[in-house]
């Protein structure tokens, strides 16, 4: 059996990989952010980020909560990928530094989860949504109008 690599690996599979990678990530961030929207609201996200040393809590608790809570909704369906990829991306390094780090590697406080959001967000950022998307759907309508 020979190892399948990027180069060879039929387009349908990638897209797929990537739909898959988009659902999963897309529902994470959207349960974390929909927590702090819907359960602990903007005070309660703000006093949280106050306790954890997060610079600005008041600004970036409940923009946090936003970019995960929407931004997993468009990573689901495929919008505007590689940019909120990369606001999710950067929300993850402050974790990881700001929260995680001081606690070690392992859960359930330690930096491994938001490592690997991290991981995937960048992925995401570098490959883009893939075909099945409409991030994908709008660029082939802005090829067809021009």
């Amino acid at each position: 059996m020979s190892a399948t690599t990027h180069a060879t690996l039929p387009p349908a599979r990638l897209h797929a990989a990537l739909a898959v990678l988009r659902l999963v990530v897309g529902a994470i961030f959207i349960a974390h952010g929909g927590q702090k929207l819907f359960v602990y609201g903007f005070a309660g996200v703000s006093g949280a980020f106050a306790q954890m040393g997060v610079p600005l809590p008041g600004l970036v608790g409940p923009g946090i909560a936003l970019l995960e809570f929407f931004g997993g909704i468009a990573l689901v369906v495929g919008l505007l990928t590689r940019l909120v990829s990369l606001g999710l991306a950067a929300t993850m390094v402050g974790a990881i530094f700001l929260v995680h780090l001081a606690n070690g590697f392992f859960l359930p406080a330690g930096s491994e989860f938001a490592l690997a959001l991290l991981g995937a967000s960048v992925a995401l950022a570098l490959t883009g949504a893939g075909a099945w998307s409409l991030d994908a759907l709008l660029a082939g309508r802005r090829t067809a109008a021009a």
